[in-house]
This record gives C-alpha cells, structure tokens and sequence, in this order.
C-alpha cells in the first residue's frame, strides 16, 4: 500500500509540474493533477474490460480448436 501511495503522489507531482511549467497557472496545475489520474482510473477500467473480451475470445478460438482434434 506504500508504494500504491508513494506512485500517486509522484503521478500527482508530475501531473502539476509539468501543467505548471507550460501553463505558468498554478490553479490550472492544480486542476489537472486531480483530473488526469482520475479520468485515467475510468480509461484503465474500460481498457481492462476490453482486455477480458480479448482473453475471452483467444480462450473460446483455443477450446474449440482442441474439440475439432
């Protein structure tokens, strides 16, 4: 859980850092450090869901290759 911690607070640094220096906004670094991650959380999610139809598949194409044997 640590680390977990630790990753979040370098990705909110960054996040901030970065709008900072190419905006000069520390209101927009701000704001964007706390949109980012979150709106990656939901991307993450669905990027997994589309991973398990994929995996489903690949396991479906691979049972039905054995029956045909």
């Amino acid at each position: 859980m640590i680390k977990t911690a630790t990753f979040a607070v370098v990705h909110f640094s960054v996040a901030f850092s970065v709008t900072c220096l190419l905006t000069g906004s520390w209101v927009l670094g701000g704001l964007i450090a706390m949109l980012e991650p979150t709106v990656n959380t939901v991307a993450y999610f669905f990027h997994e869901k589309a991973w398990e139809c994929v995996s489903r598949r690949r396991q479906q194409r691979s049972d039905g290759l054995r029956g045909v044997a």
